[in-house]
């Protein structure tokens, strides 16, 4: 029994360098190979998509090159993988499944002409192809009918909320509503609304410090007032190191403030593209990047509002949540109009159930679910699975934000499967 014991003792450390040797071979190769391929990036316009088609003989190539990266991974125990190569090997094993699936995709291709007023669901193998820009946007693990009942669930709950904040008012609902409107929440000069994120950034930095790792060593964002016409159908938007807020015309709605800027900024978008910077990434996961997470980290944060301090009032909490039933409904809708073929005016319908006099924005937005399937669920779904890690990891005593928050965010943006395997790892 002892010469058995000393010769596992022995020989173990021996097969785990050899798995972490063999695995570091398949790392170059699947480096080197990916790149020389030279596979065309994911478009948000699904016709751009379309035109960029592999040809016959391209395809070939990328298919026998995935089937051997599943082979060759087969034979290696994750377990035995440092972190770094484990997040690797997930991710290596993620995207040869999903490339397959684009790959018999584009192999059943035929030319047509495409027109991007009509959804995804018109053109041929229209649903296959959603199922699969689902995958590839969202995550690997989602299915088209599992997310229309997440997206019915979570209209319930964020109506439910708004409700609470109604009932807390002391306003009957019609007067509430009636209230929504006044002047009082509206800023009409573009000075007033750069102090007011001036001082909510303010705010949120001391707050973020306690509850995100990583906060003093990254950058400063910048807040300045937007001059790009083109993007006048948002309140707000991060670009190059800057939160910009847009006023044109209609006055400014103070009741998205505090939730958009921490999407945007510190600690949503600005800060997860720059803690990036902070930790070790592998040259492997920068060949890809993943908006379910990405999308999914900005609409979690707001979330933590009470956390952050933005809420000074009922009132901005209940921004929180208007914005949130817009993206609940698109989640139905994206699936109905993509998948189950809805037309525009059996969306609208299902948009004036649920959301009163903004019929302009439920236009607007059903044609940007035909234009670019699948995008808008990231928020809602990533969300969702951060909302849910956090729900787990709270059940320890020993919980604290900034830990948790860092054992998320260590590798950067993966898919968000992967990261429920790594916490769960843990």
């Amino acid at each position: 029994m002892k010469t058995g014991f000393l010769w596992i003792v022995l020989i173990l450390p021996i097969l785990t360098f050899s798995q972490k040797q063999d695995f570091r071979t398949i790392e170059e190769e699947f480096l080197n190979a990916f790149e020389a391929m030279d596979i065309p990036d994911l478009q948000i316009n699904y016709v751009d998509l379309l035109q960029d088609i592999s040809t016959g003989k391209e395809l070939i190539e990328q298919e026998m090159f995935f089937r051997g990266m599943l082979e060759k991974i087969k034979n290696i125990d994750s377990s035995k993988l440092t972190d770094h190569q484990w997040i690797n090997y997930e991710i290596i094993n993620y995207e040869a499944r999903l490339n397959l699936k684009r790959i018999r995709l584009e192999q059943n291709w035929k030319e047509v002409v495409l027109d991007d007023t009509k959804s995804i669901y018109t053109i041929p193998n229209g649903k296959q192809w959603y199922t699969y820009l689902l995958k590839r946007w969202v995550d690997a693990e989602v299915k088209p009918k599992e997310l229309f009942s997440f997206g019915l669930e979570e209209i319930e709950k964020v109506k439910s909320n708004m409700k609470r904040l109604q009932v807390a008012s002391g306003l009957s609902e019609e007067k509430f509503q009636k209230y929504l409107g006044d002047k009082a929440f509206y800023f009409e000069k573009p000075e007033d609304i750069q102090k007011a994120f001036e001082k909510i950034k303010e705010r949120v930095g001391l707050r973020s410090k306690d509850l995100f790792p990583y906060v003093q060593e990254i950058p400063e964002v910048n807040i300045a007032r937007s001059s790009n016409q083109s993007m006048v159908q948002v309140p707000a938007y991060y670009s190059n190191n800057t939160f910009f807020y847009n006023v044109f015309d209609e006055p400014f709605n103070k009741r998205q403030l505090g939730w958009f800027y921490v999407h945007e900024a510190v600690p949503g978008h600005h800060y997860q593209l720059m803690v990036n910077d902070q930790i070790e990434r592998t040259p492997i996961q920068q060949l890809f990047w993943y908006p379910g997470y990405v999308e999914g980290w900005g609409a979690y944060v707001e979330y933590l509002g009470n956390e952050l301090g933005i809420f000074d009032t009922i009132y901005d909490e209940y921004g929180k949540w208007e914005w949130d039933l817009i993206r609940s409904v698109r989640v139905c809708l994206d699936i109905a109009l993509n998948y189950y073929g809805w037309s525009d005016e059996k969306a609208l319908a299902f948009w004036k159930e649920h959301i009163k006099d903004q019929d302009d924005i439920g236009v607007r937005e059903i044609n940007r679910m035909k234009r670019w399937p699948a995008q808008v669920i990231t928020y809602k779904y990533g969300a969702s699975i951060f909302l849910g890690l956090l729900q787990d990891a709270k059940l320890n005593a020993d919980f604290d934000f900034k830990t948790f928050h860092h054992k998320v965010l260590e590798h950067g943006d993966i898919p968000i499967s992967i990261v429920k395997k790594m916490m769960q790892k843990r």
